[in-house]
């Protein structure tokens, strides 16, 4: 079992509610220079869950499950910027008012420019919800160190979730993390040069068919760990020779040039002190049986064609 610094860690009563759909109200042009109006951030977003595929949806960056603000009249100012910082994947998510009252999510991650928080329910759940609904996060993890792997850096991260993430020690002092897909360096996209990967994500540019299918790029599920390889996300994001990080794809594939999957940080080294090892499996539903994978669902086998233009 990896030695962490949890009884150390401050957790906090986060309040949020879930975001309306947004949109730019206009035609918006795609990496081919086509213009299109499709659906896209934010909403409580009834038919995409953590374990569907990333791909091949009439959209545009789109954001499984619900997506929260603490002001959505204010995405970078106080009280959304704690909300947003503080939060981590994993973390426990309670309605506390409304329809759904009492019901239990779990956060995905952040997706960065909205400024949103992803959260899972259920199908069930979300039928319920409204707008107006609040949302308490049990938001534990940020300031999570590895005693033992002073080389690697951890955020964005609940405690327990990487106590489930089935990371082995080889005793060289490297750890092998499962993930889904190994990420070269030239498919980051936007996001690169953030001061800090705390909140927000970074995009996996997918305007190349080629690479796409190259790295199987467009098997990626939403939900899914991958590896980013040669990026050091210790003081922002940036490309460094050798530097490997892992993510949780947190939104769906994109039309925009730079843009594609959105990942969140939960794990990054400047030296190969993380190995990627692949398992199909490496999803955030998988291992804790939600979205997809949540047992007696009826969602689960949805299998959205991967069309790309």
């Amino acid at each position: 079992m990896l030695k962490t610094n949890e009884n150390a860690l401050v957790e906090f009563l986060l309040q949020c509610q879930p975001g309306q759909p947004r949109t730019r109200g206009n035609w918006e042009v795609d990496h081919h220079g086509k213009p299109f109006l499709l659906p896209s951030i934010g909403g409580i977003t009834l038919n995409v869950q953590v374990g569907d595929p990333a791909f091949g949806w009439a959209g545009d960056h789109v954001e499984p499950g619900v997506s929260c603000t603490a002001d959505t009249h204010k995405p970078f100012e106080h009280p959304n910027v704690g909300l947003q910082l503080y939060s981590c994947v994993g973390n426990r998510a309670t309605i506390a008012s409304g329809e759904a009252k009492g019901e239990c999510g779990t956060v995905i991650g952040h997706h960065g420019g909205s400024e949103h928080l992803i959260v899972e329910f259920s199908r069930e759940v979300k039928e319920k919800m409204s707008y107006g609904d609040t949302i308490m996060i049990r938001a534990k993890g940020q300031g999570l160190k590895l005693a033992d792997y002073p080389g690697i850096t951890l955020f964005n991260l609940d405690p327990e979730l990487l106590g489930k993430l089935k990371i082995r020690e080889t005793g060289d002092g490297v750890l092998e993390v499962p993930v889904t897909t190994v990420v070269p360096a030239v498919c980051m996209g936007s996001g690169i040069g953030s001061a800090h990967v705390a909140k927000g994500d970074y995009d996996i540019m997918t305007s190349d068919a080629e690479t796409v299918r190259e790295y199987g790029i467009d098997n990626i599920r939403f939900g899914d760990f991958v590896a980013l390889m040669d990026h050091d996300n210790r003081f922002g994001r940036a490309y460094r020779k050798g530097a490997v990080s892992i993510g949780i794809v947190v939104h769906s594939d994109c039309l925009e040039a730079g843009h594609g999957p959105g990942v969140t940080t939960i794990m990054t080294s400047a030296e190969p002190l993380i190995r990627p090892v692949i398992d199909p499996k490496a999803n955030i539903a998988d291992l804790l049986g939600i979205g997809a994978a949540q047992k007696g669902g009826k969602e689960g086998a949805q299998k959205k064609p991967k069309i790309r233009k």
